[in-house]
């Protein structure tokens, strides 16, 4: 009996200090993560695509005006936080929705992010656009959507039709990131850019899709990873 007590402090004692041990090895700087990836995506822009093949390894390319917090375990309204966007509001009646924007934020060329992105993007998922994009998978998401406009170069307004609170949810979705306006979207389908935390670096179909980090990424400290490395292997039992 002392000997099983005397292992189970001891166990104890070992998860405790993983405990302590474990965030502070998270946040360790350097390496590249390797990942497995399910199946080859057609192209590498999300806004064409489907299904989370696509969106998986390419996401970290771009970001949200607000993202569902990643530190919490089952997605909500509640655990929407901003990104793009410092925040955001609605008018008396829940028909328009508010963003002010970050300042200073630059695309993977160097280009400026300005409201105006923001606008293009949504207007090209409206089918409204200048730039067509040649799928539209989640056009119906925004058919509740009258029109976007701007206020300045750092404020944007979604107009909608009549009220839907559950809106913000679709604007964290993962399927939902920022596009650049000066960039068409066949250009986007083999060599996407974005504001995001990794840079893209190649797609080789069937093969793998490598990114790298963004040495300019406008969140200071961040990433902690130098890239992220995805092989394609369609059988799991590879």
């Amino acid at each position: 009996m002392g000997r099983c007590v005397l292992r189970l402090i001891g166990l104890g004692l070992v998860l405790l200090a993983i405990g302590f041990i474990a965030p502070a090895a998270a946040q360790k700087r350097g390496g590249v993560l390797r990942l497995w990836l399910l199946d080859s995506p057609a192209s590498m822009s999300i806004h064409e695509e489907a299904t989370v093949v696509a969106e998986r390894p390419v996401m970290g390319v771009f970001n949200n005006l607000v993202l569902f917090d990643q530190h919490v375990p089952q997605n909500s309204i509640d655990s929407i936080v901003p990104e793009l966007a410092k925040s955001w509001s609605w008018n008396e009646d829940g028909t328009e929705l508010t963003f002010p924007l970050h300042e200073g934020v630059k695309w993977h060329d160097g280009k400026p992010f300005t409201a105006a992105d923001v606008k293009c993007t949504w207007e090209m998922l409206k089918g409204e656009g200048a730039e067509k994009l040649r799928v539209n998978p989640r056009k119906a998401w925004y058919t509740n959507l009258d029109r976007i406009t701007t206020n300045g170069d750092y404020e944007v307004t979604f107009h909608l039709k009549r009220p839907q609170p559950a809106f913000l949810a679709l604007l964290a979705s993962g399927m939902s990131p920022v596009y650049p306006c000066h960039v068409p979207p066949k250009d986007m389908r083999q060599h996407p850019i974005g504001t995001g935390p990794f840079k893209f670096v190649e797609f080789k179909p069937n093969e793998a899709i490598r990114l790298t980090r963004n040495p300019d990424y406008w969140k200071p400290g961040l990433p902690y990873l130098d890239g992220i490395e995805y092989t394609i292997a369609k059988n799991r039992s590879t």
